[in-house]
């Protein structure tokens, strides 16, 4: 079942950040797509709840740099 789901992201401050909090999220098995806001300091995820969770989605961003997903 596709969820959709938007995450509050702390540490993105340029086009650099936000690609690499999409790319971190693109990149795990069961999501269909991330899209990260610099102006709303958020990101919109859409995934499969019973391939990957929100867990998994914060772990993924808080490994990729200088970043903290709020669950």
């Amino acid at each position: 079942m596709m969820e959709k789901k938007i995450f509050t992201v702390n540490g993105m401050k340029c086009e650099h950040c936000k690609a690499n909090v999409e790319s971190a999220i693109k990149s795990l098995s069961g999501v269909a797509s991330a899209a990260a806001s610099l102006d709303d300091k958020s990101v919109t995820v859409e995934y499969d709840a019973s391939a990957v969770g929100p867990e998994a989605i914060k772990g993924a961003v808080d490994a990729s740099g200088r970043y903290e997903l709020e669950l």
